[in-house]
């Protein structure tokens, strides 16, 4: 890039690297200072040019397309990553939350409209950013809702998130259920579900593997989740897993085999079987035998 670049310059150069438009897009406006949801400023200002917008702009545009290029998601390059209405922050201590996982969260809240007599519980599995236990907290704001992770990392980019935009969500460092006590209306995950030898492992090598990995087939952390979850469930309790295109099949077979009913599957934004789940049922009163 020249000394005189235009934003409309950079941007058109950067495409022709072979970067996507939404990608550039969000890069450009994070070098240039400006809000990452204010594409239509890159269109008022294209004539202007990079330095007289912000010093130092161009080097730091190129280098943020350099490592977009190499493989970095833009929300590791932004710091930032908009989910369910919020914005978030993430890192690379933490996976990038995917559009697709708003498709667990809308699940969750059709079945939750109110609390029914009693307060919600809720725990997000494997929190990650706090993505999914902050939305349902913005969304049910009078439920508990606890976050749950087993790295400190993750629970701590999480925690910052839940300040910052003053939602009351609870943490706790957990190998899944294993800390938690009680129980709870709904138990939400987007757990890892890849197999470990994936040949897609290598595109997402900047992402932290303990958060994408389950076993040989996939589906390790789920049997445990499936298996450990009707004890912190009340009676008609949902369990929400989000799992691998190819895996809804399995995961309601593993649903249906522990006891779980109404056992079935939601469709992601490309309409694939991306999330299933079942009702953990009433427990059933044996009549008293004289």
């Amino acid at each position: 890039m020249s000394a005189t670049t235009t934003v409309a310059q950079a941007l058109q150069q950067a495409l022709a690297r072979g970067l996507p438009r939404i990608d550039a897009q969000l890069l450009l406006l994070h070098a240039l200072g400006q809000p990452l949801d204010a594409r239509a400023w890159l269109l008022t200002h294209d004539g202007d040019a990079m330095e007289d917008v912000v010093a130092g702009a161009q080097q730091a545009f190129e280098a943020l397309c350099q490592r977009r290029l190499a493989g970095e998601p833009v929300a590791y390059l932004t710091g930032r990553k908009e989910f369910y209405g919020l914005q978030l922050q993430v890192d690379a201590r933490v996976l990038d939350p995917r559009p697709d996982t708003e498709t667990l969260v809308d699940w969750a809240l059709e079945l939750l409209p109110g609390g029914d007599g009693h307060p919600l519980r809720l725990a997000d599995l494997g929190t990650g950013s706090g993505a999914i236990a902050l939305a349902l907290q913005s969304q049910r704001p009078a439920a508990e809702v606890w976050a749950v992770d087993a790295s400190d990392d993750a629970l701590a980019v999480a925690r910052a998130n839940a300040e910052r935009l003053r939602l009351p969500v609870r943490f706790a460092r957990s190998d899944w259920l294993s800390a938690l006590e009680g129980r709870f209306d709904a138990i939400v995950t987007n757990p890892p579900y890849i197999r470990d030898d994936d040949p897609h492992m290598a595109a997402l090598r900047h992402e932290p593997r303990q958060a994408l990995t389950s076993g040989a087939d996939g589906l390790d952390d789920i049997r445990r989740i499936v298996q450990a979850a009707p004890a912190h469930l009340r009676d008609g309790g949902w369990l929400l897993i989000e799992h691998g295109w190819d895996q809804a099949g399995a995961v309601r077979a593993l649903l249906a085999q522990q006891g779980f009913s109404q056992v079935q599957s939601r469709e992601d934004l490309a309409g694939i079987e991306r999330a299933s789940g079942g009702c953990w049922p009433a427990a059933r009163v044996l009549p008293v035998v004289k």
